[in-house]
C-alpha cells in the first residue's frame, strides 16, 4: 500500500543506515534520524551494517512512497520514506537502529512527539 498523494521511487540500494539510491540516481537521505557510522572517527562498524542491512531489508529493490523534504549540503534529497504505508525511519527507529535528531524532528511529525516524550531522541 502506497500513501496517497504522495510520489513513488524505486530504491535501489543503500549505502548506510540513513543514505540510499533511488534506480534513477537520487540520492537520498533519511530525513529526522542517525544512525550509526560505518567509517571515521565515530564508527560503530557492527552497529552500522545491522542498520544498513536492516534498512535494505526493508527498502531495496522495492517501489517506496517518497515526501521530500529538502536537500542537504551533500545535494542529496532529505526525505521520509513509506513502504507498506508505514514510516521507514520510524520502524528504524522502533526496531533500535537510529536515533531521532532533536535538532531536525521538527521535519517529521512522528520524530518531534518521540522526543516530547524522551524516545530514543539525540
Amino acid at each position: 500500500m502506497l500513501i496517497a498523494g504522495l510520489a513513488t521511487v524505486v530504491i535501489a540500494s543503500c549505502y548506510d543506515g540513513d543514505t540510499c539510491r533511488t534506480s534513477t540516481g537520487e540520492r537520498i537521505r533519511l530525513a529526522c534520524i542517525d544512525t550509526p557510522e560505518l567509517s571515521g572517527s565515530r564508527a560503530k562498524p557492527h552497529e552500522a551494517k545491522a542498520a544498513r542491512d536492516h534498512l535494505r531489508q526493508l527498502v531495496a529493490g522495492r517501489t517506496v512512497a517518497i515526501k521530500r523534504i529538502t536537500t542537504d549540503r551533500y545535494g542529496r534529497s532529505v526525505a521520509e520514506l513509506f513502504v507498506d504505508g508505514t514510516n521507514v525511519q520510524q520502524r528504524l527507529v522502533n526496531a533500535g537502529h537510529a536515533v531521532v535528531l532533536q535538532r531536525y524532528a521538527h521535519q517529521c511529525p512522528w520524530a518531534l512527539k518521540a522526543c516530547e516524550q524522551n524516545q530514543r531522541c539525540r
